[in-house]
């Protein structure tokens, strides 16, 4: 039987707690129901008919419709074709929305795609609305969606709020294992608690599911997230994105295949697939970056197989590749300088793993069983 997400609820009912009200609306483009239509396409009958006016329209990062691909592109916002409603972006000049822009609202609908881990920027756009709502005494609603990776695995490490950034508002493990309406819940209880917030929670989600399961169609929530199974990586291959070495940005597969001129494919996968990590085994292979990082050169590296999903210690077997590459290649490993999301004199590696340790860790070559039991103490 199919998840019903908190779109699908309130589309069920019509959208009826919203009639008669000036609502605004946070979504991109995977803020689809389960038939795959788009919730401004769902609202667009009714705000035609005055049933409720629809006021404005707020997108995250890469873009209403996901056609930034990168980090720190900027967009803006411009008018919506069908709907004649301002489109805002909250990623460009303004990360949460100006008091101006909500003048009006009496509601604002957040209905965002997460993808379970903490550097995904979503979850702090939505709390960023949630800190100017609380400001202006503007109830807030989260249309709840799945956890594609799903709710009972949590993965470290921790983090120190002294490197708070836009991929860490708040301190949570880098895979969280929640729902973007549980984080909400969290936001309200533990850190925006003048917040006025309902969630529409979703009926037929299980914790053990991963998305393929929910019977849902999945939607790019970024360009680079083209598949669930991306998702499933992603909270450990992430922190490529804070070295010098290709994240797979550029290929069919990114964040699944990763690698660098320096690097010799086969001598290095026999190095990772002899330290025997649950859950994954790697291939060698050559690729050539479209765009990003070593864009139009010839790499070589590894592609992640992972064999049993729930063995899979995705942050574990990313820091395990670094390691590896530093003992093998020393100063060839090169850390990414920043700026990163905004952030920029602290390293993105240490903004993405929410501290010194990880990096000091790979550096100093720490024993792995010594980091892994430092990543499960969280």
């Amino acid at each position: 039987m199919k998840v019903q997400t908190g779109l699908d609820l309130m589309h069920y009912h019509n959208f009826g707690p919203w009639h008669g009200k000036n609502i605004g609306v946070v979504c991109h483009q995977a803020s689809i129901d389960g038939e795959g239509r788009h919730i401004l396409e769902l609202l667009h009958p009714l705000h035609q008919a005055g049933a409720l006016t629809l006021r404005a329209i707020f997108g995250p990062q890469h873009g209403l419709w996901g056609h930034t691909q990168d980090n720190m592109i900027e967009w803006e916002g411009h008018v919506d074709p069908e709907l004649s409603v301002p489109v805002y972006s909250l990623y460009g000049e303004h990360r949460k929305p100006p008091a101006e822009l909500l003048e009006g609202i009496d509601l604002l609908v957040i209905d965002l795609q997460d993808v379970g881990a903490r550097y995904y920027t979503f979850i702090w756009t939505m709390a960023h609305c949630m800190e100017r709502c609380a400001e202006l005494g503007i109830p807030v609603v989260v249309l709840d969606r799945p956890n594609p990776i799903c709710g009972n695995q949590v993965e470290g490490p921790g983090h120190d709020m002294e490197f708070k950034s836009f991929v860490g508002l708040y301190s949570m493990p880098v895979r969280h294992g929640k729902t973007i309406g549980e984080i909400a819940r969290d936001l309200a209880r533990l850190w925006i608690p003048g917040v006025d917030l309902t969630v529409v929670d979703m009926m037929g989600w299980d914790r053990s599911m991963y998305f393929e399961a929910t019977g849902l169609l999945w939607a790019l929530p970024s360009p680079n997230m083209p598949t669930p199974h991306t998702a499933v990586v992603y909270p450990g291959m992430c922190l490529f994105e804070g070295t010098k070495l290709s994240e797979g940005r550029g290929t069919t597969k990114p964040f699944e295949m990763w690698g660098a001129p320096f690097i010799h494919g086969r001598e290095l996968c026999r190095a990772l697939n002899a330290l025997d990590l649950p859950g994954v085994i790697f291939r060698a292979v050559s690729f050539q970056p479209t765009f990003q990082k070593h864009a139009g050169e010839m790499c070589e590296g590894g592609f992640l197989h992972i064999t049993h999903r729930r063995e899979y210690e995705s942050v574990f077997s990313a820091i395990a590749i670094l390691h590896t590459i530093r003992r093998m290649y020393g100063e060839a490993l090169q850390w990414q300088d920043p700026p990163y999301e905004y952030e920029y004199i602290k390293l993105p590696i240490d903004i993405l793993t929410g501290g010194t340790w990880v990096r000091e860790a790979i550096d100093s070559q720490m024993p792995l069983a010594e980091i892994r039991a430092r990543l499960r103490a969280v």
